[in-house]
């Protein structure tokens, strides 16, 4: 299939406009992370400050009742974080595919090679496919993120 310069422009766009969506995607998903890793550092600084120099029958209750929320919020921050990492992998191989896509539909427009429209055509599905896991993980993520916020409310 012989291609004109200007529809070789076209048929790389679609890649490239889903690389700048994933970039925005992957922005959200690390300012997330980064917003998960650091309530658990201050989560493990209040519960490095409650256990210092104090055993467990030397705790008030409230106290206690504190610490028990704060060890239960750190495991469920733990899950969040490591889906949040998976949807940004997704999300990273995603645009991988979406480069591999555009390369070869300029490899196709440059030199015919038998069968580059079906690799660039399988390499978007491919990164059609890591956006839809991104997806499905920020979606788990957000519910994750309620749970979280519930335990510190009613804890």
């Amino acid at each position: 299939m012989e291609l004109s310069i200007v529809n070789l422009i076209q048929a790389m766009l679609s890649p490239g406009i889903m690389i700048s969506a994933c970039g925005l995607l992957l922005l959200s998903m690390n300012n997330r992370y980064f917003q998960v890793v650091n309530r658990v550092r201050m989560l493990d600084e209040e519960k490095r400050k409650l256990t210092t120099g104090t055993k467990h029958d030397e705790r008030t209750a409230d106290e206690q009742k504190r610490l028990d929320n704060i060890i239960i919020q750190i495991k469920k921050l733990s899950v969040r974080i490591k889906i949040i990492r998976d949807a940004i992998i997704a999300y990273t191989v995603a645009v991988g595919f979406f480069i591999l896509s555009s390369f070869f539909i300029g490899i196709q427009f440059i030199m015919y090679i038998p069968y580059t429209d079906y690799v660039s055509l399988g390499s978007f599905l491919a990164g059609m496919i890591g956006v839809l896991v991104g997806v499905i993980m920020a979606a788990i993520e957000i519910c994750e993120g309620y749970s979280v916020i519930n335990t510190e409310l009613h804890g």
